[in-house]
């Protein structure tokens, strides 16, 4: 089989962000990272620290604006509101997690085209059955391999522009085993995907494999979940086994929920905030970092034309 879909779509520039070089750092020898984030102030604190890709992670969302667990709870109306609010903060490149495109391939179609509009720059269509659930939970089933690769098919011909990246991901490891993810991830590389992301990777014998079969063929995507499946490996010993992408998808939540903790029990044993200042932004540090003077100075502009 071919790998060629859609030659004849060429990019818009509506949906072509400055960004869109994602496509060629993932062609690079240097790996790119990309932390997860949930919404625009944590787009923005990315883009502040250096980084130039961030993942909006379909679970971060889940335990943020649910206040639940992973398990197929989100819609896909969540995802894109969250999606273009962080195109309109910033021009970070946004890998998006869209879990199982929310139905079939006419769903799969649709969501694409949502999310590409409201300015994805890679979208994320894993195997799972719907609901899904996290991929480093039990429990996982998935949709049959003719199936996905139809709904990848659906979701390359959705897509506006060729630099709108279509990432096809596997969670048969962890139900099936690793030959089979390998088998499923070959039948996504010959549908067309631009990257593979095989799902809940537990050993280095799991990364052997998967690169003798598809390194220096198709960008490869690793998974770093803290107290997951797959062992912990810093960005430096992955791209020197051969991924090109690397996501941190719930670090910044457990971040977050940890200091809250703490937080929150601090302002409730003693009643005010001062033992915790040392560790927050004060009124004008918070204003001076979101802008708020320039934009107050830019609608002024405006006023009594």
């Amino acid at each position: 089989m071919t790998r060629q879909h859609n030659a004849s779509h060429q990019p818009s520039s509506p949906l072509a962000h400055q960004p869109a070089q994602l496509k060629q750092h993932l062609n690079d020898s240097r790996i790119v990272v990309a932390p997860g984030i949930f919404d625009a102030l944590g787009a923005s604190l990315a883009e502040q620290a250096g980084f130039d890709t961030v993942y909006l992670s379909g679970a971060s969302l889940a335990y943020t604006q649910l206040g639940r667990p992973d398990i197929g709870l989100l819609s896909i109306t969540e995802i894109c509101t969250a999606m273009s609010h962080i195109r309109e903060r910033t021009q970070l490149s946004v890998v998006v997690d869209c879990d199982t495109g929310f139905g079939n391939a006419m769903n799969v179609m649709r969501s694409v085209r949502l999310l590409e509009r409201a300015g994805a720059n890679a979208i994320q269509l894993e195997d799972q059955t719907y609901p899904k659930r996290c991929g480093h939970l039990r429990g996982k089933t998935l949709v049959s391999k003719g199936e996905m690769v139809g709904k990848l098919h659906a979701a390359l011909d959705a897509r506006e522009s060729d630099s709108t990246l279509i990432i096809g991901r596997t969670d048969a490891l962890g139900v099936e085993g690793t030959d089979s993810a390998i088998e499923r991830a070959q039948a996504y590389y010959e549908a067309g995907v631009d990257m593979l992301f095989i799902e809940g990777i537990r050993s280095d014998e799991d990364i052997g494999k998967i690169m003798a079969q598809f390194k220096g063929k198709v960008p490869i995507m690793a998974n770093m979940v803290e107290g997951g499946d797959t062992p912990l490996k810093n960005a430096k010993a992955l791209e020197a086994l051969g991924f090109s992408l690397v996501i941190f998808p719930g670090a910044l939540v457990r971040a977050i929920t940890h200091m809250a903790s703490r937080f929150f029990a601090t302002l409730k044993e003693d009643g005010t905030t001062d033992a915790f200042r040392d560790q927050m932004l004060d009124f004008k540090q918070l204003n001076d970092y979101l802008g708020t003077q320039a934009m107050l100075e830019l609608g002024e502009q405006y006023d009594n034309r």
